[in-house]
C-alpha cells in the first residue's frame, strides 16, 4: 500500500512582522517541492484553526509573496488557553484538537512571537506534533539568537533617526524617538547605536531622569547643538505618559532645551521585510520542514552560534531574550559616551 504524502498545517499568529510571508513560502515550497507534502494554510492565526477556516497552498500560491509584507493568511492575537470556555461554552483547545485531527494533520507550524509559541507547547502537551517558527520585530523570544522583523524593525527605526539628525541640527534642540519594546530594548541599541543616539533608554537598565538631562545639558555646553534620545516603550514613567512623551517633557522643563518627541509606532511592523529577514524567514521556514521530514516535533527553529537548531518549546515559555547589562553592545555604546541614563 502507498503511503499517503505528510498533511502540515501552517499558521501565523500574533502581531503582524516583516518576513511573515517569506517564512510561509519557506515552508510551503521546501514542504511541497523537496518532500512533496500537502499544505493547509489557517486563516487569522488559532482563529482559523478553531473554527476550521483554512485554504491548500499549492505552489502557485507561494509565488510572489517574498517580498511583500504582511501576511497572505492573516493573523489574529486569539490565546485559546486564555480561557478555556467562552460564553458560548465552547472548548477552544478541544476544538483544535478535533480539527487538527479531521483534517489529518501530520504536524502544524506555528509562526509566531512568545505568545504563540507558548500555545503551541500546550498543544504539544494536548499530543499534536507542533513545530514553532520564531518571529518578532522586538527579537525577545527565549531560546533563538534573533528572530525574523528585528532587522526591519531597525532598518525603519534607524532611517527615522537619520532623518531627526538634520532636523535637530537646523533647530538646535533634543529630539526623543520612542520605539518599540515593551519588555526589551532591542530595537532601541540596535536603532540607537546605528543612528548615532547619545541617550539610550531600554527596559533592562533603570535609568534616572536628572542624569538624562544632565547628559543634554553637557553636551549643549560643549557646543554641541542638539542631541538624539531613543527611548524603548517599555521603559517605567508615569501611568499618565507614553515613554517619549514623558521624556521630551522632562528635558524640557529641567534644562530649558527645546525638545521633541517622534514616536513611531506601528510603522515598525510594516512593509517589504529587509533583505536580512526574507532570508532569515525563509532559511527558519525550509529547516521548520527538514525537522518534520525527519520525524521531529514539539520543537522551536533557532539561530545559536550562527546555525540553525533546534530547541523544545517547553523551555521557550515564559521567558524572554533581553538586552543584558553587560551586554557587548551595551559596553561598546558607553566607551563611546553613550547614556544609558544610569550614571550618577
Amino acid at each position: 500500500m502507498e503511503k499517503r504524502p505528510k498533511r502540515i498545517g501552517i499558521l501565523t499568529a500574533g502581531g503582524d512582522c516583516p518576513g511573515l510571508n517569506a517564512a510561509i513560502r519557506g515552508v510551503g515550497k521546501t514542504a511541497i517541492v523537496e518532500h512533496g507534502m500537502e499544505v493547509i494554510g489557517f486563516v487569522s492565526g488559532y482563529t482559523g484553526l478553531i473554527h476550521k477556516e483554512y485554504t491548500m497552498l499549492e505552489e502557485s500560491k507561494l509565488s510572489g509573496i517574498l517580498t511583500l509584507g504582511g501576511t497572505i493568511l492573516g493573523t489574529s492575537r486569539e490565546k485559546p488557553f486564555k480561557n478555556d470556555l467562552n460564553n458560548d461554552d465552547i472548548n477552544k483547545p478541544e476544538l483544535i484538537v478535533n480539527n487538527y485531527r479531521e483534517l489529518g494533520l501530520d504536524c502544524l507550524v506555528c509562526i509566531g512571537g512568545n505568545g504563540t509559541m507558548k500555545t503551541a507547547a500546550r498543544l504539544t502537551d494536548m499530543g499534536l506534533n507542533v513545530v514553532g517558527i520564531p518571529k518578532t520585530i522586538d527579537n525577545d523570544v527565549w531560546g533563538t539568537e534573533i528572530t525574523f522583523g528585528f532587522d526591519s524593525a531597525i532598518a525603519i527605526a534607524t532611517e527615522a533617526i537619520d532623518r531627526l539628525h538634520t532636523t535637530a541640527n537646523s533647530h538646535q534642540r533634543a529630539m526623543v524617538i520612542e520605539v518599540m519594546g515593551h519588555s526589551a530594548g532591542w530595537i532601541a541599541l540596535y536603532a540607537g547605536m546605528a543612528g548615532g543616539g547619545d541617550v539610550i533608554l531600554i527596559p533592562e537598565i533603570d535609568y534616572n531622569i536628572r542624569s538624562v538631562c544632565k547628559k543634554v545639558e553637557k553636551r549643549f555646553a560643549e557646543k554641541k547643538p542638539y542631541s538624539i534620545v531613543v527611548v524603548a516603550e517599555g521603559i517605567k514613567v508615569p501611568s499618565s505618559k507614553t515613554a517619549g512623551s514623558y521624556i521630551c517633557e522632562c528635558i524640557s522643563e529641567y534644562t530649558g532645551v527645546e525638545a521633541r518627541e517622534t514616536r513611531l509606532g506601528y510603522i515598525q511592523r510594516g512593509g517589504s521585510p529587509t533583505t536580512m529577514d526574507r532570508i532569515l524567514a525563509t532559511r527558519y521556514g525550509s529547516y521548520a520542514v527538514e525537522i518534520i521530514a525527519e520525524g521531529k516535533y514539539g520543537k522551536m527553529v533557532a539561530m545559536k552560534d550562527g546555525h540553525l537548531t533546534t530547541i523544545p518549546l517547553n523551555e521557550v515559555e515564559n521567558k524572554l531574550n533581553l538586552v543584558s547589562t553587560d551586554h557587548p553592545l551595551v559596553k561598546m555604546c558607553r566607551n563611546m559616551g553613550v547614556s544609558f541614563g544610569d550614571e550618577y
